[in-house]
């Protein structure tokens, strides 16, 4: 009796989803992956089932990642010590090596062989790949740390059209082929932007935009973009928020619908925000 019941309750959820999955059925969905829930093996397992989930109804899945703390990590081990300017990585030439070492090769084939093993189909890319992330040197104190001019989404858009997840590393390059380090949210932004996605979600280690950043209960569930002046002016947002707020601010300018600031710790909190009536984290809609 038990095992019909919990076969009933699968259905009905199911069935709860079916508005959800005609929703992003043939839609773009634009992930940025990164934090905790890329260090937690368990929690990467299951993120790596959720896209392939959205993947096999339809949904046109891109995983856009970084892999800052693997990064430190290796620095460690070779005695570099990381430096932090504005919350941006100081990214000497041997650092760059390190990066793109780390982000194009390990992270991104492992994402990749990952999603391969839970059924998917995927291709790992970097920002470096037909010129996808064009970008400029963003300041000269940061060396090798790049600002987005130009994105060239092709590659992208040709994977998605062959049925193919694409993953694509934060590594991108000048017109003179310098390799440069990107901010990850930025580029989920950019590449977001480039392919007018239905949804950009950003996963991160808070539940969202809170009104108390100590008080995980005061979640605000949804801001418009002109709310965001007077959340700055009250310290809403603030610290290491406002960076990926204003990328949120930049993917609707640049044609994303919604963008979703989610608790990455969270088991299956992409499928809770997408398929479900509960919804997860903080949406930044456009100006009303």
């Amino acid at each position: 009796m038990e095992n019909e019941f919990t076969s009933l309750e699968r259905a009905e959820v199911l069935t709860a989803a079916l508005p959800y999955i005609k929703k992003y059925n043939g839609k773009v969905v634009v992930i940025k992956y990164g934090g905790n829930a890329m260090i937690n093996e368990q929690l990467k397992q299951q993120v790596m089932e959720d896209i392939v989930l959205l993947w096999l109804i339809g949904v046109r899945v891109v995983l856009v990642h970084g892999g800052g703390p693997e990064i430190s990590g290796l620095m460690d081990r070779l005695g570099k010590k990381p430096e932090f300017v504005d919350g941006l990585r100081v990214t000497d030439q041997e650092t760059m090596d390190i990066v793109q070492m780390v982000l194009a090769g390990k992270i991104n084939k492992t994402l990749v062989n990952l999603l391969e093993m839970k059924g998917g189909r995927a291709v790992g890319l970097s920002g470096m790949d037909g010129r996808l992330l064009q970008c400029t040197m963003k300041d000269e104190r940061l060396g090798f740390v790049g600002e987005i001019q130009k994105v060239h989404i092709q590659p992208v858009t040709d994977l998605l059209n062959n049925g193919y997840i694409p993953v694509v590393s934060t590594v991108g390059c000048d017109k003179q082929g310098n390799a440069y380090n990107i901010n990850g949210d930025t580029a989920a932004a950019c590449i977001a932007g480039a392919l007018n996605a239905e949804r950009l979600i950003m996963m991160t280690d808070i539940a969202g935009v809170l009104l108390d950043r100590n008080d995980p209960s005061t979640l605000i569930p949804e801001i418009t973009l002109n709310e965001l002046p007077s959340l700055y002016d009250r310290g809403i947002i603030s610290g290491g928020m406002i960076p990926k707020v204003e990328c949120c601010a930049r993917a609707l300018r640049e044609g994303v619908k919604n963008v979703i600031i989610m608790d990455g710790r969270v088991p299956h909190a992409i499928l809770t925000e997408l398929l479900t009536d509960e919804g997860a984290g903080t949406m930044v809609r456009p100006a009303q």
